[in-house]
């Protein structure tokens, strides 16, 4: 979770959106991602979606903890971003808490390309307000920040991959 500098300026539009979505009783579930620490966004995404979604890239006691809390609300959890090297969310500590605790979880990061997010947010921001990515000149990171491949289709670490097929039976 971080920052939220705006307050509960988007709470509104939030609870307009959860109402026009039920007027046209959807067919599938309705769920707004949990990522930051806003208390009434969080209580109207909590109260108001079928599926729980929520972001964490953070180490693995945390988010234990923040599955843990969000299990409470009795409904299926998919975690729609994770992984983040640089900050200790690995594919060798967390995917392995996904399968555990029987949460759903959505990788950031694919494959290295444009979005250039094998480079930590700061940088990559940093990077496009430069123009670095459009001349090609950046060069790769020891530890990818996200991203699982190269566009080359090796991957980035091959642990982490075999990890994935492990517990995927794959």
């Amino acid at each position: 979770p971080g920052n939220n500098k705006n307050g509960s300026k988007s709470l509104p539009l939030l609870r307009s959106v959860f109402e026009w979505a039920r007027e046209v009783n959807p067919s599938q579930p309705i769920s707004s991602g949990v990522w930051f620490e806003n208390k009434d966004i969080v209580e109207l995404q909590l109260n108001s979606s079928d599926v729980i979604t929520f972001h964490n890239y953070e180490p693995a006691g945390h988010l234990k903890r923040q599955i843990a809390k969000l299990k409470l609300e009795g409904r299926p959890l998919i975690c729609t971003e994770w992984m983040a090297r640089t900050r200790g969310s690995l594919v060798q500590t967390n995917l392995p808490i996904f399968k555990d605790e029987k949460v759903g979880c959505l990788n950031w990061g694919l494959v290295a390309g444009k979005t250039n997010t094998i480079y930590p947010w700061q940088k990559t921001l940093r990077y496009r307000m430069q123009n670095h990515w459009f001349r090609g000149d950046v060069t790769e990171p020891k530890i990818w920040f996200h991203d699982l491949f190269r566009p080359d289709g090796s991957a980035f670490d091959n642990s982490e991959i075999d990890l994935f097929k492990q517990l995927t039976q794959r």
